[in-house]
């Protein structure tokens, strides 16, 4: 008998690279590069004094990069966080409502379950764009806010939050340990239980997952109203860094957010990074920052790096597509 022997059409070493490349977060690859970078101009960023501190400024971002992961892996995406953030400074900063710190905690607690379901339902049930809903909600938001500060200006920070934004624990700073406890849970979400199924399933295809009986519309709603809470988060740890309130805080975080997650691996739809990758792409953005401003770099040059970054976290998302 004459052996038939299927033959494997070859397939060129570099595409094979490249393959293997665009497999792989760009996060990775962008933090092995700025770490050695940092080794040879600027070691004192690897310094124990220096690189937890890095970690901790990182806090904030972490945290609003896993909420934009949920719901961009099921085709949504959040633009709100910069308004909800200068609401929680507002109320915790202004004495404008006149309850003690706790209760203002609560209060804003409420407004990120409040933006989260409106963001929520006017996206699954009016079926609009989540991209103009979060970004009318910012914008309302932060108008909202600057009108108030016209009659009432914002000022200190509660002592509680400044303490905690100083506190470590065991060497960790508190809000490094905050993003780990959001964190691990949110990978255990979407690794072992039904809703992470659900999620996958929806990012892969919404009209499939709404044949097979999977409540899609849940799963979006749920992934707005987590990532609102989430903002939330980020307002208290943020306004502990700052120890005053501003009408600013937060601003950039939403598009800063959105990069890191697409160089962390996550795509509309996708998520292959898992929640490590989100995490490495905030690090890494946050340690640019710093490692940029080491050498000299003014605020001009940060915006400037800022939009490359989401120009070129655009680019990647395409290539990731093609």
């Amino acid at each position: 008998m004459q052996a038939v022997v299927a033959l494997r059409p070859s397939v060129p070493r570099w595409r094979e690279i490249a393959f293997f490349a665009m497999a792989v977060p760009p996060a990775y690859t962008g933090t092995l590069i700025l770490l050695l970078l940092a080794a040879f101009m600027r070691p004192q960023l690897l310094s124990m004094m220096l690189l937890p501190l890095i970690v901790r400024q990182a806090a904030p971002l972490g945290l609003a990069v896993i909420g934009q992961s949920l719901v961009m892996r099921a085709r949504s995406i959040d633009l709100s966080s910069g308004g909800v953030i200068v609401a929680v400074s507002y109320i915790l900063t202004s004495g404008f409502f006149p309850v003690s710190e706790g209760v203002a905690m609560l209060m804003c607690v409420l407004l990120g379950l409040l933006v989260g379901a409106v963001n929520g339902v006017l996206i699954v049930r009016a079926r609009a764009s989540s991209m103009i809903v979060t970004l009318a909600a910012a914008m309302i938001l932060s108008g909202i806010v600057v009108a108030l500060s016209q009659f009432r200006a914002p000022g200190d920070a509660p002592e509680f939050l400044r303490e905690l934004a100083r506190m470590r624990l065991l060497g960790v700073p508190v809000p490094v340990l905050v993003w780990l406890a959001v964190l691990v849970p949110a990978a255990i979400l979407l690794k072992l239980t039904v809703f992470g199924r659900y999620l996958d399933a929806v990012g892969s295809n919404p009209q499939a997952a709404a044949l097979s009986g999977i409540p899609y519309l849940r799963v979006i709603f749920f992934g707005h109203v987590v990532s609102a809470l989430i903002s939330v988060l980020c307002g208290f740890i943020l306004v502990g860094f700052v120890g005053v309130g501003s009408i600013t805080l937060g601003q950039d975080l939403a598009l800063n957010s959105l990069a890191a997650a697409i160089l962390g691996g996550v795509n509309f739809g996708n998520g292959k990074g898992g929640m490590a990758g989100p995490a490495v792409a905030a690090f890494m953005l946050t340690f640019l920052f710093n490692f940029l401003t080491s050498l000299g770099l003014g605020e001009p040059g940060r915006l400037m790096l800022q939009g490359a970054i989401i120009a070129l976290a655009a680019l990647v998302y395409s290539l990731r597509n093609r």
